[in-house]
């Protein structure tokens, strides 16, 4: 469950609540902590809009690769 464990990670390091993260993205707080609860996954879209609030790549998201 990386993805998880990331998003909760990078919101945390920027001094977000799910609130700032989940309105961001255009999408639910309910919603966005699925995100980090690990029982929801982002579609390609919202994953894309992710990754561009935390300037960070998919791959480093996904767990593909550490940076």
């Amino acid at each position: 469950m990386i993805l998880k464990d990331r998003l909760k990670e990078l919101r945390i390091e920027r001094g977000l609540k799910q609130k700032d993260v989940a309105d961001a993205l255009e999408i639910s707080v309910s919603c966005y902590g699925g995100y980090e609860q690990g029982y929801r996954e982002p579609d390609l879209k919202t994953l894309i809009k992710i990754c561009k609030l935390f300037e960070t790549s998919s791959d480093f998201l996904l767990g593909l690769s550490d940076y």
